[in-house]
């Protein structure tokens, strides 16, 4: 009897844990959605990124054509407002006849998916190995850094260029190409971040009653400089976008016939003076959502920041 009392008891402080749990999460998404809307140009940007991500995930369902079939009767016709386009192909066809608005949907899941891909990697292995450098120090760290310091010394994109030079192009080898440097932004800000906490009281703390060196920085060192980490993942993957762009618009990234906007834009120089939309529309579908997504980042970053809320 008394097992099944004492049992009880564990069972309802669990709930009441929970219960706990969730009200500060509800309490903190409230004040979050409050600070969001208070910043307009961050919750645009917010609501678009989010329009893109559900276009990019229904894009079979809401695409009027196949991104990879074309008819080359309908080549090169203008958009819809234009004079002589042709009906159903409402942002134009480019050079072999295929609907350009699908292709920019299905474009949109190649960047969004090559975006979270390298910044999700480079995320991973950049707090990862900041957070041990910057908590054990030593030669672990001096390595580390300088390793970090010489791969800042190479421009990202020129860095990019001879990585996919010498993996070849392809989606794989985009990712690798890019995550492969990508994670040093993410190592300074940790292993910095580590330094700094380490010696405050809490940590100490921790050490006193015991806890392992991986529990200390995974439960305690960890969710206290998480948010930095995440505003600095928003911000860096409009960049990765933009690498993507440009390594497929130099025919070294996505390789057709899968659409992706960098080697759209690059089909259509040709066709600048006849057929101007080929080019430019792909373009100004990577500006809005890149535009979007540093807007969005701005936002969190002063949401997120305590040092930049305004007392």
């Amino acid at each position: 009897m008394q097992g099944i009392v004492s049992g009880d008891n564990r069972f309802s402080r669990l709930v009441y844990v929970w219960r706990v749990r969730w009200k500060v999460r509800a309490r903190n998404l409230a004040e979050f959605w409050r600070d969001l809307r208070g910043r307009p140009l961050a919750l645009l940007g917010g609501v678009v990124v989010v329009l893109y991500i559900l276009g990019a995930i229904s894009a079979p369902y809401i695409s009027p054509h196949s991104p990879t079939q074309g008819n080359l009767r309908y080549r090169l016709r203008p958009p819809a407002w234009q004079e002589g386009a042709e009906p159903g192909y409402y942002l134009g066809t480019d050079d072999q006849g295929r609907d350009l608005l699908t292709r920019i949907i299905f474009g949109a899941r190649v960047s969004l998916l090559v975006g979270l891909l390298s910044v999700g990697i480079s995320v991973a292995i950049g707090t990862a190995l900041g957070a041990l450098a910057g908590y054990y120090r030593g030669w672990l760290d001096q390595l580390l850094s300088r390793f970090a310091d010489l791969l800042l010394a190479f421009p990202f994109l020129i860095f990019a260029i001879g990585m996919m030079t010498f993996l070849g192009p392809g989606f794989t080898n985009l990712i690798v190409a890019l995550t492969f440097k990508g994670w040093v932004e993410f190592f300074r800000l940790v292993r910095g971040e580590m330094l700094a906490e380490k010696t405050k009281e809490y940590v100490e703390a921790a050490k006193v009653v015991g806890q392992r060196d991986w529990a200390i920085i995974a439960s305690e060192v960890l969710p206290n400089i998480i948010q930095s980490v995440f505003v600095l993942g928003t911000l860096r993957m409009g960049f990765m976008i933009i690498m993507e762009a440009s390594l497929s618009f130099l025919g070294l990234g996505i390789q057709p016939p899968t659409p992706a906007w960098g080697s759209m834009v690059s089909v259509g120089r040709d066709y600048m003076l006849t057929a101007w939309w080929v080019s430019t529309l792909p373009g100004i579908a990577i500006l809005i959502m890149v535009l979007a997504i540093n807007l969005f980042g701005e936002g969190l970053r002063d949401i997120l920041d305590p040092r930049l809320r305004v007392e």
